[in-house]
């Protein structure tokens, strides 16, 4: 069984993010999207809204689990016998600071870090884009997934 984490805040879940998982899924038998608690990061949702919203955007697809975390991402994916870790790319600058990250977790736990470049049309679009719309109540539905709803 091929099991990865997709670790992130997911502060919302964007269409990047629904393209990594989509494009994981081609190649792992389960992913576990874990919802990093980072005290401090300032968040739009409270952690459990957002665990709340993306298990139910995924609820019929038994493949795909969703989780809170808190601690580093490769004990987590350890305890979850997990021997992967997916990470989106959408710049040299998050290729960079994702090697680095991906060279410790396999030095401590022989967990390999798989990166998927993101589409090119979708590379501007980040959580933190997204959570200032909303600040300025501005529609954000042409970056979140289709169906996703960030009102419950």
């Amino acid at each position: 069984m091929k099991r990865a984490i997709f670790p992130g805040t997911f502060d919302p879940f964007t269409i990047g993010h629904y393209s990594v998982v989509k494009r994981t899924l081609t190649f792992m038998d389960e992913i576990i999207i874990g919802i990093g608690v980072n005290e401090s990061k300032r968040t739009w949702f409270p952690t459990d809204k957002r665990v709340e919203m993306i298990r139910r955007f995924y609820a019929d697809n038994p493949r795909i689990s969703v989780e809170a975390y808190d601690g580093l991402t490769v004990d987590f994916a350890r305890e979850r016998e997990a021997n992967f870790i997916v990470r989106g790319i959408r710049t040299v600058h998050d290729f960079e600071y994702e090697e680095t990250i991906a060279d410790i977790n396999r030095k401590l736990a022989g967990v390999e870090t798989i990166l998927l470049f993101t589409e090119p049309e979708l590379t501007s679009i980040s959580s933190t884009i997204v959570r200032e719309l909303l600040q300025f109540g501005k529609d954000v539905t042409p970056f979140i997934p289709k169906g996703f709803d960030i009102n419950i």
